[in-house]
């Protein structure tokens, strides 16, 4: 009787859980149909022929006219500004991370929890100081403007993180590797930051699609047309065709698809680091 009730209520809960992920799922899958099938319409046919209709005929003209019309540049630069920053922000995370979950020193605690309180501090409370400083600084409308905040304020979130995921890798390892004659380099080399694979390719995608997607230092630090950066691609189309819907959904779809096709392809290292801290801890 009792192995009935249990079963029962398995089914309920996977029945709520998979309701709820059909729910999600359409909330989140109907705005991407609607932005991908009008980026293929002429400019009136959203009107004449509805919204969520197959575009008839489908016009691929919209993606030229993007593509040959700068939509490159802002593209690459972004490619640049994102991977310099997820590189400086990995190896700065790794390198902090490894003393903060292996080694006892003094001051450990305080220097911990001043990271843990720097991920309170909102983001674009500092646009005006930050402004001021690259400014100071000559930074100003440069690629470079961008990496310092970038860097910055994924540091507190991605320390915190790959600190507690370090801390779950077994010290028997790291003491057997010193028996050895390994010493503190080599041990973080040659085995913490191997076994931090997973943890690193998680904080990279996450980071990366918000760096990726990141508005409002680009559009505070960068001026000219030549130094701007995708997410600026938008507002920049949006001023030449501000009426014609679909070249601006068709920029959207150009925007999001380097993020998508990514996830998709390390959808199962995200898993994975997301869950390996979980399963050891």
């Amino acid at each position: 009787m009792d192995y009935r009730r249990e079963k029962l209520k398995s089914r309920i809960a996977w029945g709520i859980a998979i309701f709820f992920a059909c729910v999600w799922l359409v909330v989140t899958l109907v705005p991407f149909i609607f932005m991908i099938m009008n980026s293929f319409r002429k400019q009136f046919d959203m009107l004449a022929q509805g919204v969520f209709h197959l575009p008839d005929p489908w016009y691929f003209q919209n993606y030229v006219e993007v593509m040959t019309h700068g939509f490159f540049g802002y593209f690459f630069r972004s490619v640049i500004v994102v991977a310099v920053s997820l590189i400086s922000m990995l190896i700065i995370s790794a390198f902090a991370a490894y003393p903060l979950s292996r080694m006892k020193f003094r001051f450990r605690g305080i220097i911990y929890a001043g990271i843990v309180a720097m991920m309170s501090v909102p983001m674009h409370v500092t646009l005006i100081p930050i402004f001021k400083m690259t400014t100071n600084m000559g930074l100003y409308d440069s690629l470079q403007s961008l990496i310092g905040p970038y860097v910055t304020f994924a540091l507190p979130m991605s320390v915190f993180i790959l600190t507690a995921f370090m801390t779950t890798i077994p010290k028997e390892i790291e003491e057997s590797a010193e028996i050895d004659g390994c010493n503190k380099f080599r041990n973080f080399f040659s085995i913490i930051l191997p076994l931090s694979k997973s943890g690193l390719s998680t904080l990279a995608i996450y980071n990366g699609v918000s760096m990726w997607n990141e508005f409002a230092f680009a559009n505070t630090l960068l001026q000219t047309a030549s130094n701007k950066t995708l997410p600026l691609a938008l507002g920049q189309f949006k001023g030449e065709h501000s009426l014609d819907i679909p070249i601006i959904l068709s920029v959207l779809v150009l925007s999001v698809l380097p993020m998508i096709i990514l996830f998709i392809i390390f959808q199962d290292k995200l898993v994975k680091g997301m869950m390996a801290g979980a399963v050891k801890g």
